[in-house]
């Protein structure tokens, strides 16, 4: 049992951490609801008519269902993949396989700014026209990983023996795989799934090279900052912003606790 001056040391930095991650979130959501237009502190009175107006802004609508859009093909198309590529590496041994495996993972540790110039400069020679499509492509580079790393870490968990007990007992290999294996993975797709949207909604560096002239919520919120006087009602699309990146994420926690997954970026 660790000793008492031990157990006051953790908590404290603990509290610290948590101080130093959450507080400005904590200042975000305050000064959203601040009646000023100009950001002020202490704040003098409250009001929520800065939500109301970025309701009402038609290009922070667009922006956000720009966003939804991109997240859940981009959450698809990793899906897909990511589930293929975790199959492949857990069920099968062959030369490279460690290798092949740090390559599917090292797209989400490289800096969102090499990625970035990378697709732009993949796109510029292939002559493809910047779309929701491109920033797809460009947010499936990590999203893959997400998922891979869910459904790897199940599927090895996971003993064999079912499966080839339902193949010994005549079920072919789609049957096996809709009575046995989907059904023991489930979790930890929805859980990569959703941790997938939430890196891909909130994403800007990597949107930033890709997405041409459209634009998704954070571009959206990026580009206000050159307009003070909209920093109220870029507040509260802030704190929508946080409160739609957190459910998923939480969610995939709820999710994960038993799935031994690496959450991601």
């Amino acid at each position: 049992m660790e000793p008492r001056a031990v157990r006051v040391g953790l908590r404290a930095a603990s509290t610290v951490v948590m101080l130093f991650l959450y507080l400005p979130l904590a200042v975000i959501v305050l000064q959203a609801f601040s009646a000023s237009k100009i950001p002020g502190w202490p704040i003098g009175d409250y009001s929520t008519r800065w939500f109301r107006l970025a309701w009402n802004d038609h290009f922070a609508r667009t922006a956000f269902e720009n966003s939804v859009t991109v997240g859940l093909r981009a959450s698809a198309l990793a899906l897909v993949l990511g589930s293929c590529v975790a199959f492949a590496l857990s069920r099968f041994r062959f030369f490279g396989q460690n290798t092949v495996s740090l390559l599917f993972v090292l797209p989400i540790a490289l800096p969102g700014i090499v990625t970035g110039l990378a697709l732009l400069s993949t796109i510029d020679y292939l002559g493809i026209t910047p779309s929701l499509w491109t920033v797809v492509a460009g947010h499936a580079t990590f999203c893959i990983v997400v998922v891979f790393n869910n459904v790897v870490a199940r599927l090895r968990r996971t003993s064999t023996s079912l499966e080839e007990a339902s193949m010994d007992l005549g079920a072919d290999g789609w049957q096996t795989f809709r009575h046995i294996t989907l059904p023991s993975i489930a979790t930890a797709l929805v859980a990569g799934g959703l941790l997938a949207f939430a890196l891909s909604f909130d994403e800007v560096v990597v949107t930033l090279f890709t997405a041409g002239s459209q634009q998704t919520l954070p571009l959206w919120i990026y580009n206000q900052f050159r307009l003070p006087n909209t920093a109220a009602e870029v507040n509260a699309v802030a704190v929508f912003v946080i409160a739609l990146t957190a459910i998923p994420v939480y969610l995939a926690q709820r999710l994960m606790r038993d799935t031994g997954g690496i959450p991601g970026r």
